[in-house]
């Protein structure tokens, strides 16, 4: 069979632009949907269900009900228990999926097919009005557990057009080219919001149709690495024998087993779970701390919001020039650390100075992009050959499956002090756990143990 490393250049370079397009197309999903517009729709809609004010401030605090599986809800907390609960479900399904894609000649059909049937259900959202919420429940919860398995054969793909030194470079252009993607439709999405009344919609409507326009884009754009990704036989093929669920969650606890046998991956692993729930949280409560300590209106929030979208396109190739340099352990490492300095600044942050927030907005961007592009790329050679689907369901499912640590945190140091200052304090707790595990990780050391060839720059790089 022939390996990655074996095709020219020129053919390995086409594959790339083809794969960096899913980020493109999947990024307007989790951004216009999951990051902004979802959660306060839904609120105003379940709100309605309960009987709560139409003031969208009320609603969110309103303490009316609605009924979901025999449980009373809080119109106001209904979508982030639904975003929750796709979380956790994410957790158990997305093994299924790493366990079939790893011995699958057809990596690139499976992420096309999972990204369009969660195109589908996410497409539903548009029906979502007046007080008809459960359609936005079903739509919600399958779009998100779908998104996350097409995200384990995307980043599997990664390993098969892409030599061990080219990671960095790939991963960073397409989280790059995610941001931007995703930038854009936000852009447009919240203008045609903000500008509702001008060109003749209601304010529910402009949502719903921002939320269709989202769907559309994740579906439309996925065509393109859908024709130009090349499928390939899996590197390892492996008869494995027995049920569905021998095959799938037998198999998760076989790879878990295994990793006692990659120290460093395991390592990686757990201060991958705590720096990123930390920046999940830090992301998730910004404009909660925007809004309520440091009283800033909607315009300068959704300026923020468009902000750290697009300084993040910017961070995520700044932090791949970066690592052609020194490798990508490192900027890893530094970069957590100045998410601590960043969660400080932002902490003393006083009231109503919109330039300092955009500077700390700025920050976050830098950061946010780079981070997140490297450690996909360096933990994808933590990985043995022919295992990757595996490995990148466990990575997500255990990113998913404890991203609800940090918002816990948040809402109960707020809940026991009545202030957002020391709940934000509080995240430092996650980079400092995540800076310790980083520390004690020998990059070398793991690259090697899972057969994996050093590149370069981490092998000159001095270790810190």
């Amino acid at each position: 069979m022939t390996g990655i490393a074996d095709l020219a250049p020129l053919e390995r370079a086409q594959e790339q632009k083809a794969w960096y397009w899913y980020d493109w197309a999947n990024s307007a999903y989790f951004t216009t949907i999951l990051s902004v517009m979802f959660a306060p729709y839904m609120i105003e809609v379940a709100g309605n269900a309960a009987g709560c004010p139409d003031n969208l401030d009320d609603a969110a605090s309103c303490g009316n009900t609605v009924g979901l599986l025999g449980l009373d809800l809080a119109a106001g907390s209904l979508p982030f228990y639904l975003t929750s609960f796709a979380t956790i479900l994410s957790a158990f399904v997305l093994p299924v999926v790493g366990a079939f894609v790893d011995r699958s000649s057809h990596k690139k059909r499976h992420m096309a097919s999972f990204a369009w049937a969660g195109a589908a259900f996410a497409s539903l959202l548009f029906f979502m009005k007046d007080d008809d919420w459960q359609i936005g429940a079903v739509a919600v919860v399958f779009s998100s557990v779908l998104a996350g398995c097409s995200l384990v054969s995307y980043s599997a793909i990664l390993v098969d057009i892409s030599t061990e030194a080219e990671r960095d470079h790939v991963s960073s252009r397409g989280w790059a080219f995610g941001y931007l993607g995703g930038g854009v439709l936000l852009a447009i999405n919240l203008g045609m919001f903000l500008g509702h009344d001008a060109i003749g919609l209601s304010s529910s409507f402009a949502v719903r149709l921002s939320l269709l326009s989202a769907a559309v884009w994740w579906a439309a754009f996925t065509v393109i690495p859908f024709l130009r990704l090349r499928d390939r036989p899996p590197a390892d093929p492996v008869a494995v024998s027995g049920s569905v669920i021998d095959r799938s969650f037998g198999q998760l606890w076989r790879t878990l087993k295994e990793l006692r046998g990659y120290p460093m991956t395991l390592t990686f692993l757990a201060a991958y779970l705590f720096f990123n729930d930390g920046i999940q949280t830090v992301i998730y409560a910004a404009s909660t701390y925007g809004s309520k300590t440091l009283g800033f209106g909607d315009s300068v929030l959704i300026g923020t919001i468009l902000l750290i979208q697009f300084v993040a396109f910017g961070g995520a190739l700044l932090f791949g020039k970066i690592a052609a340099r020194v490798g990508s352990y490192k900027p890893i490492l530094y970069g957590v650390f100045v998410w601590i300095v960043i969660v400080v600044l932002a902490f003393f942050l006083p009231e109503d100075n919109v330039p300092l927030f955009m500077l700390v907005a700025v920050a976050i961007g830098l950061v946010l992009g780079g981070t997140q592009a490297l450690s996909r790329s360096f933990f994808s050679l933590l990985i043995p050959r022919g295992r990757e689907g595996e490995y990148f369901a466990l990575y997500n499912a255990c990113e998913r499956g404890t991203s609800w640590l940090g918002t816990f945190v948040f809402a109960l140091v707020f809940q026991l002090t009545d202030s957002y200052r020391p709940a934000l304090l509080a995240l430092i707790a996650f980079f400092a756990i995540g800076g310790f595990f980083l520390l004690r990780l020998d990059p070398e050391r793991g690259i090697r143990e899972a057969g994996n060839t050093v590149p370069e720059p981490l092998r000159t790089s001095v270790s810190p």
